[in-house]
């Protein structure tokens, strides 16, 4: 089958490699569309990714499509169905799941290779986090359940109530995901704003298409953390949501809350980054400081069942679709920031 091999720093190849076969409990899919991600673009750019994936090794991690093979063991599965399986799965056993906090799962199990004309599911994730796609539903908005995912757990995780005034920190795919989530009231009522900063006014527009109350280009102001003071009556956010991975970008983010605040740092940044944070301000303004990772099988359920309730606001996200072989070039236009996600079809 064709495949797109990740070598290194920004090295990736198009190259014909075994078809896989599927083992006991395992199944392979035949791939409809696999979509582009944030995650992806930093893992090409970085040239791996220390939990994820270690180079040389089959590229990508959301994908949709069709139920080619079933390995022994199987049941409830048929070839020819249509599923979308997540790209990862808790061991079930260890101390954070018996705890039901799947996202720290010291035996965490991820799968990489949805760049391929089929991607092997292992056992673990055919057991937790395959799931059957409506028939409605195109394989583009499916593939994108597991970033989805990841943003609702994120969203559960940051104290929102009805009302509240939160800020939104990126315009990629993510931090857009973030608005169309909270404008919908997932988890809790919707807020009163959503302030949006990000790096492109196209991105900007989609986020007000989303359900943005406010977007600002970050480059066009002086003092965010002022910015924000002036449009929260002088007090700050109650939420601040970091979505770009950038450490002067999580400070910036403790510097827009107000007393009380809870501040997600969600955007992965580089190994071995720091920042610094004011223990006075932590202190006396009870501020709460959260890092958010990955997702758990309940909200990549949540997550299909949200893009089958908005599949027009979901196409958003998508500004192309281009073959396998285009892939290289999808990733230059990710990283010059021409697209937000590329639906790539073997």
């Amino acid at each position: 089958m064709l495949a797109a091999v990740l070598y290194g720093q920004e090295d990736l190849k198009l190259e014909t490699v075994p078809d896989p076969e599927p083992g006991p409990g395992e199944i392979v899919l035949k791939v409809g569309v696999a979509t582009t991600c944030g995650t992806d673009l930093k893992v090409w750019r970085r040239g791996g990714h220390a939990r994820m994936l270690k180079p040389p090794t089959i590229f990508g991690h959301e994908a949709a499509g069709t139920i080619f093979s079933i390995g022994s063991g199987v049941t409830g599965w048929a070839v020819g169905d249509r599923v979308v399986a997540n790209n990862s799965a808790p061991c079930g056993k260890c101390f954070f799941c018996d705890r039901h906090e799947y996202s720290l799962c010291q035996d965490l199990l991820f799968n990489n290779g949805t760049f391929a004309e089929y991607l092997k599911i292992p056992a673990p994730i055919v057991e937790k986090n395959l799931l059957p796609i409506p028939q409605d539903l195109p394989f583009a908005l499916a593939s994108m359940t597991e970033p989805l995912a990841c943003v609702l757990h994120g969203v559960a995780r940051s104290n929102a109530r009805d009302g509240d005034r939160i800020v939104v920190m990126g315009d990629g795919a993510i931090g857009l995901m973030f608005v169309l989530a909270l404008a919908k009231g997932y988890e809790v009522g919707t807020p009163s704003e959503i302030i949006v900063l990000g790096g492109s006014s196209d991105r900007l527009a989609v986020a007000e298409q989303l359900g943005a109350t406010q977007t600002y280009l970050h480059r066009e102001i002086d003092d965010i953390p002022a910015l924000i003071k002036t449009l929260t009556n002088g007090w700050g956010a109650d939420i601040v949501i970091e979505a770009t991975g950038v450490p002067s970008a999580w400070e910036c983010a403790v510097a827009c809350g107000r007393p009380g605040a809870t501040i997600n740092l969600f955007g992965g940044c580089p190994k071995n980054t720091n920042i610094s944070v004011s223990t006075e301000q932590l202190h006396y303004c009870e501020l709460t400081l959260k890092g958010v990772f990955h997702n758990t099988p309940q909200y990549v359920r949540d997550s299909l069942a949200f893009i089958h309730q908005h599949p027009a606001l979901m196409q958003l996200m998508l500004s192309d679709r281009r073959p396998l072989k285009a892939l290289g070039s999808a990733f230059a236009d990710m990283r010059d920031r021409k697209v937000i996600k590329v639906a790539i079809e073997p």
